[in-house]
């Protein structure tokens, strides 16, 4: 039976790899922003199609060919030269298996490791936006720590990943490191997570990183940086059309990427151009104290939630110089907004 349904698979892909975006799928998210829209996009992803996980080698073939039946393997590609070794799906032996170094086999990496979910729990433990396939060895090497950046290694793969100490403020522990090539992937893998499993992480054990399907601040901060930095790939959008045909359900970050702004910086929000020469605010992150200093004196200090929702409120009396005391606030990702007779500023802070 199940090999009846990947035949049934295979042939549709074959006939419709390549569709686009349905009429009317994202009909009810449109002039949504914050929590609505994270609420209405979980509702259209949601209840998506559950490939099986022994069924997963065969369909990779279709969501992440980089041509020729070659495995197309974030962690030891190489987008500007040759790669240190290639895997080919028509090609058995390539699948892991047993390996003692780079080169020996691939398999399949949760990007959001499995002990931060509920172990095999369905349907997130064969979701496809979730699983690349990965040099086995390297993917051992990042086992199930974060996401993070790294300045001194303390290992470095043949493309380029590194693991050691997160340099990224919020984290100094163990991290690992991809190519900057595919750091914007992850980071819309992960933005799809915590929409598509929004308010369906009970029991989720969470991590370093995540507390059962959110990312933690320092981690939407990370993220962000990287969905900004590494924009979508046509990599992206064909496997984004692939995992379409075969789970019924569509990335919506690669789709609009404009709306990771919409839910992390809704329209409550002020949204003007960030003037950083003008302002100094720190520590950045914060616990108890965030100091605020200013050329010209301020009129008004606000923070805002990520939902868009006003939580302090700090008329400054045309001071150059105040702090803003956040003890009060519990853990999170928040924006100051500062207002001068002549500017306007946007900082994101993170409180820990």
């Amino acid at each position: 039976m199940k090999k009846i349904f990947l035949i049934l698979i295979i042939l549709n892909i074959c006939v419709v790899l390549y569709a686009q975006i349905p009429p009317g799928y994202y009909d009810g998210a449109q002039n949504l922003n914050g929590l609505s829209l994270k609420n209405a996009l979980h509702n259209i992803i949601k209840n998506h199609n559950v490939i099986s996980y022994s069924a997963i080698y065969s369909v990779l073939q279709y969501t992440d060919n980089k041509g020729n039946n070659q495995v197309w393997d974030i962690y030891s590609d190489n987008p500007f030269g040759t790669p240190p070794y290639i895997y080919y799906y028509t090609n058995p032996s390539d699948q892991c298996g047993q390996y003692s170094g780079e080169g020996d086999c691939y398999n399949k990496e949760h990007s959001w490791p499995q002990s931060w979910f509920d172990n095999t729990s369905s349907p997130i433990y064969s979701d496809l936006f979730n699983i690349y396939p990965t040099d086995g060895y390297v993917n051992s090497k990042r086992s199930n720590y974060p996401y993070g950046e790294v300045n001194n290694a303390s290992w470095t793969s043949q493309n380029g990943s590194k693991l050691g100490n997160c340099v990224f403020p919020g984290y100094s522990s163990v991290v690992f490191e991809p190519i900057d090539e595919y750091k914007g992937d992850i980071a819309r893998s992960f933005f799809y997570i915590t929409v598509r499993y929004y308010g369906e992480d009970n029991g989720w054990p969470g991590s370093a990183q995540t507390q059962g399907a959110e990312l933690k601040p320092w981690a939407y901060d990370l993220m962000y940086s990287w969905h900004i930095n590494d924009p979508v790939s046509q990599k992206e959008t064909d496997r984004n059309n692939a995992i379409y045909q075969l789970q019924n359900n569509r990335n919506p970050f690669i789709d609009n990427p404009a709306w990771v702004d919409s839910i992390l910086f809704p329209v409550g929000v002020p949204k003007n151009i960030e003037i950083t020469e003008h302002f100094n605010v720190f520590p950045n992150p914060a616990m108890d104290v965030v100091h605020i200093i200013s050329v010209l004196p301020m009129k008004e200090i606000s923070v805002f939630n990520y939902q868009g929702i006003k939580v302090l409120d700090l008329f400054s009396e045309n001071l150059t110089e105040t702090h803003l005391d956040i003890s009060n606030l519990p853990p999170s990702y928040y924006f100051i907004h500062i207002r001068t007779s002549q500017h306007n500023c946007i900082y994101n802070l993170i409180k820990y």
